[in-house]
Protein backbone atom coordinates (compact mmCIF):
# COMPACT_ATOMS: atom_id res chain seq x y z
CA UNK A 1 0.00 0.00 0.00
CA UNK A 2 1.58 3.24 -1.16
CA UNK A 3 1.46 6.13 1.28
CA UNK A 4 2.47 9.76 0.86
CA UNK A 5 3.26 11.61 4.07
CA UNK A 6 3.64 15.40 4.02
CA UNK A 7 5.45 17.49 6.59
CA UNK A 8 6.72 21.03 7.09
CA UNK A 9 3.56 23.10 7.00
CA UNK A 10 2.51 25.67 9.56
CA UNK A 11 1.96 29.34 10.24
CA UNK A 12 4.34 31.97 8.90
CA UNK A 13 4.27 35.72 8.41
CA UNK A 14 4.13 37.24 4.97
CA UNK A 15 7.57 37.34 3.43
CA UNK A 16 8.68 34.28 5.31
CA UNK A 17 9.64 30.81 4.13
CA UNK A 18 8.56 27.22 4.61
CA UNK A 19 9.81 23.93 3.22
CA UNK A 20 7.37 21.12 2.58
CA UNK A 21 8.44 17.51 2.29
CA UNK A 22 6.56 14.48 1.03
CA UNK A 23 7.89 10.96 1.44
CA UNK A 24 6.42 8.07 -0.48
CA UNK A 25 6.58 4.55 0.92
CA UNK A 26 5.05 1.13 0.46
CA UNK A 27 6.79 -1.16 -1.97
CA UNK A 28 7.42 1.45 -4.63
CA UNK A 29 9.37 0.38 -7.70
CA UNK A 30 9.48 3.67 -9.52
CA UNK A 31 7.77 7.06 -9.43
CA UNK A 32 7.15 9.13 -12.51
CA UNK A 33 5.98 12.68 -11.86
CA UNK A 34 5.69 14.10 -8.35
CA UNK A 35 4.04 17.36 -7.50
CA UNK A 36 2.35 19.74 -5.16
CA UNK A 37 -1.18 21.04 -5.40
CA UNK A 38 -3.12 23.34 -3.10
CA UNK A 39 -6.68 24.12 -2.22
CA UNK A 40 -7.79 27.30 -0.53
CA UNK A 41 -11.19 27.56 1.19
CA UNK A 42 -13.96 27.87 -1.36
CA UNK A 43 -11.63 27.27 -4.28
CA UNK A 44 -10.74 24.35 -6.49
CA UNK A 45 -7.55 22.40 -6.06
CA UNK A 46 -4.83 23.87 -8.26
CA UNK A 47 -1.40 22.83 -9.41
CA UNK A 48 1.51 24.51 -7.65
CA UNK A 49 4.53 22.70 -9.10
CA UNK A 50 5.46 19.35 -10.62
CA UNK A 51 8.74 17.58 -11.31
CA UNK A 52 9.44 14.56 -13.48
CA UNK A 53 11.78 11.75 -12.55
CA UNK A 54 14.26 13.34 -14.95
CA UNK A 55 14.12 16.65 -13.10
CA UNK A 56 12.01 18.74 -15.47
CA UNK A 57 9.80 21.19 -13.60
CA UNK A 58 6.68 23.20 -14.17
CA UNK A 59 5.22 25.92 -11.93
CA UNK A 60 2.01 27.83 -11.60
CA UNK A 61 2.50 31.43 -12.70
CA UNK A 62 1.54 32.64 -9.23
CA UNK A 63 4.54 30.94 -7.60
CA UNK A 64 7.23 31.28 -10.25
CA UNK A 65 10.37 32.84 -8.83
CA UNK A 66 9.26 32.20 -5.24
CA UNK A 67 8.79 28.43 -4.97
CA UNK A 68 11.23 25.69 -5.92
CA UNK A 69 10.35 22.03 -6.30
CA UNK A 70 12.98 19.32 -6.02
CA UNK A 71 13.13 15.59 -5.42
CA UNK A 72 15.38 12.87 -4.09
CA UNK A 73 14.67 9.78 -6.15
CA UNK A 74 16.66 7.53 -3.83
CA UNK A 75 14.38 8.54 -0.97
CA UNK A 76 11.17 8.78 -3.02
CA UNK A 77 10.77 12.26 -1.57
CA UNK A 78 9.68 15.54 -3.10
CA UNK A 79 10.25 18.97 -1.58
CA UNK A 80 8.72 22.40 -2.03
CA UNK A 81 10.78 25.36 -0.89
CA UNK A 82 8.46 28.32 -0.50
CA UNK A 83 9.99 31.78 -0.16
CA UNK A 84 8.48 35.26 -0.07
CA UNK A 85 5.19 33.79 1.05
CA UNK A 86 2.02 35.83 0.61
CA UNK A 87 -1.33 35.59 2.40
CA UNK A 88 -2.83 34.29 -0.84
CA UNK A 89 -0.56 31.25 -0.56
CA UNK A 90 -2.66 30.12 2.41
CA UNK A 91 -4.14 26.73 1.57
CA UNK A 92 -4.01 23.03 2.24
CA UNK A 93 -1.10 21.66 0.22
CA UNK A 94 -1.32 18.15 -1.22
CA UNK A 95 1.48 15.94 -2.47
CA UNK A 96 0.87 13.86 -5.58
CA UNK A 97 2.84 11.01 -7.12
CA UNK A 98 2.45 8.88 -10.21
CA UNK A 99 3.69 5.46 -9.10
CA UNK A 100 4.73 3.01 -11.79
CA UNK A 101 3.85 -0.67 -11.44
CA UNK A 102 4.60 -2.84 -14.46
CA UNK A 103 3.04 -1.04 -17.42
CA UNK A 104 0.60 0.90 -15.30
CA UNK A 105 0.80 4.23 -13.49
CA UNK A 106 -1.23 4.83 -10.37
CA UNK A 107 -2.05 8.25 -8.95
CA UNK A 108 -1.60 8.76 -5.21
CA UNK A 109 -2.30 11.72 -2.93
CA UNK A 110 -1.12 12.72 0.50
CA UNK A 111 -3.53 13.67 3.25
CA UNK A 112 -2.77 17.38 2.90
CA UNK A 113 -0.95 19.84 5.11
CA UNK A 114 -2.02 23.31 6.15
CA UNK A 115 0.04 26.35 5.22
CA UNK A 116 -1.13 29.65 6.68
CA UNK A 117 0.49 32.97 5.81
CA UNK A 118 -0.46 35.90 8.00
CA UNK A 119 -0.36 39.50 6.80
Amino acid sequence: QVQLVESGGGLVQAGGSLRLSCAASGGIFSINTMGWYRQAPGKQRELVAVITNGGSTNYADSVKGRFTISRDNAKNTVYLQMNSLKPEDTAVYYCNAGVLASIYEYDYWGQGIQVTVSS
